[in-house]
Formats: structure tokens, C-alpha cells, sequence
């Protein structure tokens, strides 16, 4: 199949393809390899929720076969891939919002 990934419609088509999303697609097969956020476990953190795919080399910047590796890919949180593509609007952050050993 082919893609012109400079598009933003073409990289839409992807992300909603069976190549992408299907049950053996990349994403679930890239989520069932790495478990968890690898950049918050790479920090001493494990994080297991709200799990989405990065493309290592930008999708923009992929050949159809390099879109589809495995090797391509990696699962961050939703926090640490909105931080690797700059989309923060002050709103998120990745520090503790938290102190679990603080009890007042």
C-alpha cells in the first residue's frame, strides 16, 4: 500500500488502517512488547496507562516499510509523547502532581 506520509490525510489514513490498529496491527503488537512507558521506566517510573505508540524516525519522515517496523516504534504514556512532540500547552506536565509521603 502506498502513503505519502509528508500528507496529513495520508498519515490519518494510516493511523486508522488494520496495518495500524488492527488486532495483530503495530500499535497493539508494540504496547504488548514494551508493557509500559519506556522513557517513564528508563526515569525509575512504570507507568501502564493511557500507553500510546511513538515512531522513533517521525512518521513524516518514513518510507511505508519503516513506518511499519517494529523496531520503529515504541510506547510512551500520553504525557511523555505529548513532551517528545512539543504539544504541551502549560496544562500537563511530567512532575509529580503528588507527594505520596506527605500525610496533612
Amino acid at each position: 500500500m502506498e502513503y505519502n506520509f509528508k500528507s496529513k490525510s495520508e498519515r490519518r489514513r494510516f493511523y486508522k488502517s488494520n496495518a495500524w490498529r488492527g488486532v495483530n496491527g503495530l500499535r497493539n503488537r508494540a504496547i504488548k512488547r514494551d508493557g509500559e512507558c519506556v522513557w517513564c521506566r528508563n526515569n525509575g517510573l512504570v507507568t501502564k496507562t493511557n500507553l500510546e505508540v511513538d515512531h522513533i524516525i517521525p512518521l513524516e519522515d518514513c518510507t511505508y516499510e519503516q513506518a511499519t517496523d517494529l523496531d520503529n516504534c515504541r510506547t510512551l504514556c500520553h504525557a511523555c509523547h505529548n513532551l517528545r512532540h512539543n504539544r504541551f500547552d502549560g496544562r500537563q506536565t511530567k512532575e509529580k502532581r503528588w507527594d505520596d509521603e506527605r500525610w496533612d
